[in-house]
Formats: C-alpha cells, structure tokens, sequence
C-alpha cells in the first residue's frame, strides 16, 4: 500500500515524493485511503512550525502558517473553490453552463472574493489558535477536512466522465473507507473530547449543506467541488475550534 500512500501525497502536496512509476486506476482509487494520512502530515508540520515559533508576535506566527499551509498543498483546493464559487455565480442555476466555467482556467470575481474570505477566516482563527496554545486543532481540522473526499465520493455521484476524480470514483475502496471515516471521528473525539464533538458536528452541517448543493445544482460532485468541500471545512474547522475554547 506504499504506492497509494505516495499518489495521494503527490496529489494533495507539494512535499518531494519518490516517483511512483507507473500506477494503475485502482492505486489511485486505493489512494482515497490515505487522505486523511495525508491532512496528519500537514497538520504534524503546522503544529511543528507553531511550537518551533513560540514567543513570537501571533499575527506573524498566523501568517507564516497560512503561508506554508497554502504552499504544501499548492493552492490546489484554493482552486476548486475559486472554479465552483465562479461557477455558481455565473451558471445562474443551470448544469451544463456551471459544469463548463468550472473548467474555464480564469479566475473571476467571484473565485477572488471567496478565496480572500477564505483566507481571512483562517487567519483569523489561526491567530486565536495560537495564542491558545491549541495545536490540537491544527492537526485535527486539517485530517478531518481530507476525510470529506472520500465521504462524499461514497455519498455522491461523480459528474465529470474523463480524469482522475473519475478514477478515483469508480475504484474507491469503499468498504475500507467507511472505516477509515469512523476511525477518524473515533479519534477526534479521544483527543479532544467534547471539542471533537462540536468540531464533527460543524463540518458535519457544512458537508451536508455543500452537499444539497451541489445535488441540487449539478446531481453530483466534480474534482473542483471536492477541492471547495476541503476548504470551507477547513475554514469552518479552524474557526469554530478557535471560538469554543
């Protein structure tokens, strides 16, 4: 299971990753086990980066994690959710016009605008994180947020024919997966205890919402909606540990 360890660290990072040769779609379908593997590492770094720069100015220490928590992923789920909010702006509630801007590469108003509150919103609870001394939080959310791939490619149809979210959809182990969900939740709540239980109901509202959503707009999810789904549940994560504690 090494190889589909290091397809999904090659699709959700940036970190260096040995080259994985050639791989077959069901590797890549496999790989959907190891997303929230993937939201740990990233969640490990942030919290290793926030206790390495204890006693500096939190606006700063905010910063510095924003930035490195958008360079190790690339900015890639900042895109989907760039190409989704322009995508249901301008499809004025039609499918096939939605479907097709989200492929558009440009970015419009409405992919600038929810891609700076995005960012605001995190920076924002990181800054309260940090002073709270909460890097719990920081390897939870980011776990729990990659958790929802797999959830809604069990829950959802995937629209789009062609590519890896394709593959992804037709050879999700999902059995496995199921568990892998569980055992995350389980988790959370062993490490933070009613905390974990207010964090699994807010991203559990926030799938649900985004879900309806996309049901309704489109029948079902894209590579791009999957993307906006972890970044509002990030945002979502990050603030509401932010203001419970």
């Amino acid at each position: 299971m090494i190889k589909p360890l290091l397809i999904a660290l090659q699709l959700l990072t940036r970190l260096p990753v040995p080259d994985t040769g050639k791989v077959t779609d069901q590797q890549i379908g496999q790989s959907l086990l190891f997303y929230p593997v993937v939201g740990l590492i990233i969640g490990g770094l942030l919290a290793l980066v926030a206790w390495l720069t204890e006693g500096g100015p939190e606006a700063v220490r905010a910063v510095l994690l924003l930035v490195i928590w958008t360079l190790i992923t690339g900015a890639l789920h900042l895109d989907g959710l760039a190409d989704s909010a322009d995508a249901w702006v301008g499809g004025y509630g039609d499918k096939e016009k939605t479907m097709a801007i989200m492929k558009d590469p440009y970015v419009g108003p409405a992919g600038v605008t929810i891609i700076l509150l995005v960012l605001i919103a995190k920076y924002a609870s990181l800054e309260a994180l940090l002073s709270q001394a909460n890097y719990v939080a920081l390897i939870l959310v980011p776990m729990l947020s990659r958790v929802m791939m797999p959830l809604l490619l069990l829950t959802t149809d995937y629209v789009r024919k062609n590519g890896m979210g394709s593959a992804l959809a037709l050879h999700h182990p999902k059995r496995a997966s199921r568990w892998i969900i569980f055992g995350c939740a389980l988790l959370t709540v062993a490490i933070a205890g009613s905390d974990g239980l207010r964090l699994l109901a807010t991203l559990a509202v926030v799938f649900l919402y985004l879900r309806r959503v996309m049901i309704q707009r489109i029948q079902g999810t894209t590579g791009d909606t999957l993307g906006a789904m972890v970044e509002l549940s990030e945002a979502a994560g990050v603030m509401v540990m932010a203001l419970i504690i």
